[in-house]
This record gives C-alpha cells, sequence and structure tokens, in this order.
C-alpha cells in the first residue's frame, strides 16, 4: 500500500458484509476469486478498505447485467489496489463494460428472433424449419445449438 492506512480506513469482513447486503461467506468467495483483496491485520483478521464497499457492489451490478466471473475479473485487474478508485479509473471500465454489453445485447437479440422464429412458426417439423440442420453441417462448428448461440456472421 502507498500510504499508511488508519483504523478508520479499513472495515471488518462482517461490516463489509452488512453494507453490501452480501453473507461473510460470499466476500470470501469474491476474495478466493481475487476479485477483492483484504489487509489484514496483525492478528490475521480480515479487514477491508471502504472503497471495497464500491468494488463489490460494482461486482453484483455486474452480475445482474450478465457479466461472467472471469469478465468481472478482467475488468477489476483495471484498476488500481490500495487505493479508491477514481472517476476516471472508473471511466475506463464503463467504456469497456459497454462494449461487451452491446455485444451480449447484439447475441441476445439474434437469439430471440431466432427463437421467435422457430418456436413461433408452429411448423413443429424439422424438415421444414429454418433452422434445421441437413446433413448435421452444424457439427463442425461445434457442440450446442451453433445457429442460435453462435449464429454465423
Amino acid at each position: 500500500m502507498s500510504k499508511r492506512l488508519s483504523k478508520s480506513d479499513l472495515i471488518p469482513i462482517g461490516e463489509m458484509a452488512r453494507r453490501t447486503g452480501l453473507s461473510v461467506s460470499a466476500i470470501r468467495f469474491y476474495e478466493d476469486r481475487g476479485l477483492i483483496e483484504p489487509v489484514r491485520t496483525s492478528g490475521n483478521q480480515r479487514r477491508f478498505l471502504r472503497s471495497d464497499i464500491r468494488r463489490v457492489s460494482f461486482i453484483l451490478i455486474a452480475q445482474q447485467l450478465g457479466l461472467t466471473l472471469g469478465e468481472i475479473d478482467a475488468e477489476m485487474r483495471k484498476l488500481p489496489q490500495g487505493r479508491t478508485p477514481t472517476a476516471r479509473d472508473w471511466e475506463v471500465i464503463s467504456r469497456s463494460i459497454r462494449a461487451l454489453l452491446d455485444r451480449k445485447i447484439a447475441q441476445m437479440t439474434a437469439m430471440r428472433d431466432k427463437l421467435d422464429g422457430c418456436i413461433g412458426c408452429g411448423c413443429l417439423s424439422l424438415k421444414r424449419c429454418a433452422i434445421y440442420n441437413a446433413d448435421d453441417k452444424m457439427a463442425q462448428l461445434g457442440a450446442g445449438p451453433r445457429l442460435v448461440l453462435d449464429p454465423p456472421a
């Protein structure tokens, strides 16, 4: 850490749980994943920076937006360790997430439209369905519903 911390800069894990609405075990899970990093006291107790409340809030919001923990981790690594992120730090992440969300929205819109067409057409016939996979050509692209999840460009 770049500066000496006072007791008022740090909060115990129970206070972090109360302030974020998470269980202590959920906070430990995020710690185990490297998303947040506590300071250890001389008695080896966890203490978090007050700014970690914002980091945990970001994690919760990002999960609600559909980001994976891996995607969240990649974004969190852009934040400085040991100091409260600035507005500029958060702007960098905001722009990055906006691009990620735009891609997810496009993918979900395409998936919704394909499902509407397939489920909504009423034909219930693989011989007539526009998504029918003649000669199992889609197997070359991998397992699962490739036309819906990863439509060809």
